[in-house]
């Protein structure tokens, strides 16, 4: 550690003693320095913000408001494209001194590294432009900046709006042309399916229609089947009701009897059968307890009772009517589908060649009728689109921050540039100090001489200084630090020159 100490030491005692010539190199430095600073143009930036209303209320409830963010990103992405910044520099006094085309394209390509458009938001935009033209004076180049935005602004607006709208009429005029010749080439299909199917009536949407109709019928059939089925079992249901229900009940006057609710119990039990309840149902089961013991009861009365109609007998054959009618209903159905398959069947299989050409017409027409309608369609929606934007534009421009009139230079930071080279001469006067120092071999310790010359140093002698030394010494030290605090006051008047021109921009 005494060893770093001595180092540092020697080496302050060495640029000490060539100060004179690491104030001179410092000065110059600096001199050298703050002119290259002088020389570097102000550059000044302007800034706005836009605001877009991608779709509105009308766009949304039309259906139509789906493109509106593709679109803004398209105009963002390509505005600082070289066709812009042509126009940017043919509006502003960028092109003033601008004849030719190398002249056109150095500028847009200077242009290009100073401007931007930054999305902060999905609907909110912020440009920028830097200008800082060495030819111009500073208040040239802060209005030159801000005209720049500006500009930006209105291609910004004219790509989206006119733009936009010239696609939309460019669009409607090819879909206009697509949607002729589709309806040509429809025509004629049409026209070939018609003659077609009035030579084959059977073969009418060609042999995909054919099967599809086959499947149809074959899905319909056993439909068909199972209801032939639910029915057969009801009619059988509904027979063993009726085959267990009296035609005519005994009646025995105002007060009845046994028999009388017999019959009434009879009744009860055949309603709740046609209701489907089953033998092993608890109801069913207790109904026919109840009835088993009123037969007994009425086998022990005398006879001699009056009949009458069962009405629950009459219900029954009523619906054993209707059900039988259902029943031989859809067995004639069945009969007529196996019928209709049947044909054909025999069709496709008598003229597959027929068959074939009816597929191919019928799938021809098909896709054109698809095409058409999704034509049609496409049409439709881009000319309401452009109706829409005709009327009213789809995007709502919005400038929230209007382009800024700079009024201090955002670039360079000529006062912080100032001060570094300030330093930068006083580390490179030190630098220069201390190498003259190293060339001319000396030692300015005793202990530095001992340890590169590995011999014991006995001693050292004082140096006699005498009082007009002395008084020398100070007027050459007073020298020095006057130097010294004149390059530093050069360095404050330089910062208080800047600041000053800076203010008298605006």
């Amino acid at each position: 550690m005494q060893e770093v100490f001595d180092e540092i030491r020697s080496a302050l005692h060495t640029v000490w003693n060539r100060r004179w010539l690491a104030l001179a190199v410092a000065w110059g430095v600096c001199i050298v320095g703050w002119l290259f600073v002088a020389t570097i143009p102000n550059s000044y930036e302007s800034r706005a913000r836009i605001y877009v209303e991608l779709d509105d209320v009308l766009s949304k409830q039309l259906e139509i408001s789906g493109e509106g963010r593709q679109a803004i990103t398209k105009v963002r992405q390509t505005l600082t494209s070289a066709v812009n910044l042509e126009k940017v520099v043919r509006a502003t006094q960028l092109g003033e001194n601008v004849n030719t085309q190398r002249e056109m394209q150095s500028a847009v390509d200077s242009l290009t590294d100073h401007v931007g458009v930054v999305s902060t938001e999905d609907n909110l935009f912020e440009l920028t432009a830097t200008i800082g033209n060495s030819s111009m004076t500073d208040a040239e180049n802060a209005a030159l900046a801000q005209d720049v935005v500006q500009k930006l602004i209105d291609i910004f607006r004219e790509e989206n709006v006119a733009g936009n709208r010239g696609q939309v009429a460019d669009t409607l005029a090819f879909l206009d042309q697509q949607l002729d010749e589709r309806k040509q080439e429809l025509e004629a299909a049409e026209q070939r399916r018609l003659a077609f199917e009035a030579q084959n009536p059977e073969l009418i949407g060609g042999v995909g229609t054919v099967t599809t109709r086959i499947n149809a019928m074959r899905d319909e059939m056993r439909d068909v089947d199972s209801d032939i089925a639910a029915a057969s079992s009801s009619l059988a249901a509904i027979d063993g009701q009726i085959a267990s229900t009296p035609r005519t009940i005994a009646t025995f006057g105002a007060e009845g009897g046994a028999r009388a609710a017999l019959a009434q119990a009879q009744s009860q039990l055949s309603a709740m059968r046609a209701r489907g309840l089953t033998d092993s149902h608890p109801d069913i089961q207790a109904q026919k307890r109840q009835v088993a013991s009123l037969r007994e009861q009425a086998a022990k009365e005398p006879s001699g009772a009056g009949g009458a109609a069962n009405p629950a007998y009459t219900s029954l054959v009523a619906m054993r009517s209707e059900r039988q009618a259902n029943y031989q209903a859809l067995q004639a159905r069945k009969a007529a589908l196996q019928s209709d398959i049947s044909r054909l069947i025999a069709n496709q299989a008598e003229e597959p060649a027929v068959a074939a050409e009816a597929n191919r017409i019928s799938r021809d027409y098909e896709v054109l009728k698809d095409k058409y309608d999704e034509l049609l369609k496409d049409r439709e929606e881009m000319r309401l689109r452009g109706q829409v934007e005709t009327e009213r534009s789809a995007f709502q421009f919005e400038v929230i921050d209007p382009p800024t009139a700079p009024t201090k230079p955002a670039a360079p930071n000529r006062p912080l540039l100032l001060v570094v080279v300030l330093l930068a001469g006083f580390a490179a006067g030190a630098a220069v100090a201390f190498v003259m120092g190293q060339l001319r071999s000396s030692f300015t310790t005793s202990e530095k001489l001992e340890r590169v010359l590995d011999m014991p140093v006995i001693g050292t002698i004082s140096r006699s200084i005498t009082a007009a030394d002395r008084r020398r010494q100070r007027v050459q030290l007073k020298k020095f630090f006057a130097a010294s605090g004149a390059l530093a006051g050069v360095c404050l008047l330089l910062l208080v020159v800047e600041v000053i021109q800076v203010g008298s921009v605006a």
